[in-house]
């Protein structure tokens, strides 16, 4: 009777833990359809509308198992630096796994650059100094075989880092340096690269000027349907004859480009997510000025245009950031160490225009901002020089 009910007792236990699973399941399918990835990945990145969807669509066959189960799903990001690559992956990731920390791998590839650093890749084999502590990435795969796995810069990688990538990208499988095999088909692999970032960003810069005739055509024809200029698709035919051969020169193997599910081109930035990256600066810094010093900062709208001039498209968006800092933080900086700035004022960053006789290029300034709306400009004084 006592092993009758206690029988009895686990398998109430089990059906509990079964029903709590499905509904737990049901749950996330219904937040799935109301808050759909597309839309969650767009609240972290800027602009990236194609590589967002195409990125969106691959994981959404896979989550709901419309895909092959023998092989993981590998991505190639192809675009130039800080133009939200390495930012997307850890978006998916943190999509994709509740902890993070164990569910994104990033790996260096500038780390494996010499055939020797192999060894570091998936461990040193039997007798080889280093042999009892593994590799870096099977260690971690071991940890958590289906993460999401970010290699970045994958073009510096020695080639027979390639050779072990295309083992675990065909087989969905790596062996470690002491002969164990780790299974990672469910893992998602994620490649990034700059290799003919610059053909990219002069096609999809060409592709805008295009756009923007038509619609000025359309404008001035009055047709109703206009199209937009910031939204612009990369041709099949670039892929295949631009892309398709730089990717063949670099990597010499049609069976590891043939294991990628999908290359996703990152475009240059328009100038209306531009503002957009200006805007996401400033309100940073507004943020630590109030949490430092007390101090709240405002701006108009021709300073974002002012700063969205400092675009550089070959370092992206910290071309920006860096913008903002030389220009706008340096001022308050020296403002605050000259002690200018009352307690808990109120800042207003403003464009000064460019002065015609003198010839002079628009400046920002900073003005003080009264209680009775009033302001006045902030004399802020030039550093010395060392020889005075």
């Amino acid at each position: 009777k006592i092993m009758m009910k206690r029988k009895k007792r686990k398998e109430g236990q089990t059906g509990k833990l079964v029903n709590f699973q499905e509904v737990q399941a049901r749950r996330e399918a219904e937040e799935r359809r109301r808050f759909p990835l597309e839309r969650r990945l767009k609240e972290y990145i800027i602009g990236q509308e194609g590589a967002i969807n195409t990125v969106a669509s691959a994981i959404r066959r896979k989550e709901n198992g419309w895909y092959d189960e023998e092989h993981p799903l590998v991505f190639l990001f192809l675009g130039s630096s800080g133009i939200g690559k390495t930012e997307l992956a850890k978006q998916v990731a943190r999509y994709m796994h509740k902890d993070v920390k164990k569910g994104f791998i990033r790996m260096d590839m500038s780390e494996f650059q010499e055939k020797h650093e192999v060894a570091k890749f998936i461990g040193s084999p039997p007798g080889y100094v280093g042999h009892e502590e593994g590799g870096q990435l099977t260690k971690l795969l071991k940890a958590c075989p289906n993460a999401v796995v970010l290699f970045d810069e994958v073009d510096k990688a020695h080639p027979d880092v390639l050779t072990i990538m295309l083992q675990l990208f065909d087989e969905g499988r790596l062996t470690d340096g002491k002969g164990k095999t780790i299974e990672c088909k469910d893992a998602i692999f994620i490649m990034t690269s700059n290799i003919a970032s610059d053909e990219i960003a002069q096609h999809a810069l060409q592709l805008r000027e295009e756009a923007e005739v038509v619609s000025r055509r359309k404008l001035a024809d009055n047709l109703e349907e206009v199209q937009k200029g910031d939204d612009v698709k990369i041709s099949r035919q670039f892929k295949e004859s631009v892309i398709r051969p730089i990717l063949k020169a670099h990597y010499r193997r049609d069976e590891f480009l043939g294991r990628i599910n999908e290359i996703v081109y990152f475009l240059p930035f328009c100038h209306s997510e531009l503002l957009q990256l200006v805007s996401k600066e400033l309100n940073f810094w507004a943020k630590k000025a109030k949490q430092r010093h007390g101090i709240n900062l405002q701006w108009e709208r021709p300073v974002l245009d002012l700063l969205a001039g400092g675009y550089n498209m070959h370092y992206g968006a910290r071309s920006i950031k860096h913008e903002v800092e030389r220009r706008v933080v340096n001022q308050l900086a020296a403002a605050y160490e000259q002690e200018l700035l009352p307690k808990g004022c109120t800042l207003r960053l403003t464009v000064q225009s460019e002065d015609r006789e003198e010839r002079s290029a628009p400046s920002l300034r900073l003005e003080v901002v009264g209680e009775d709306s009033t302001s006045r400009t902030l004399d802020i004084r030039p550093p010395l020089s060392p020889d005075h």
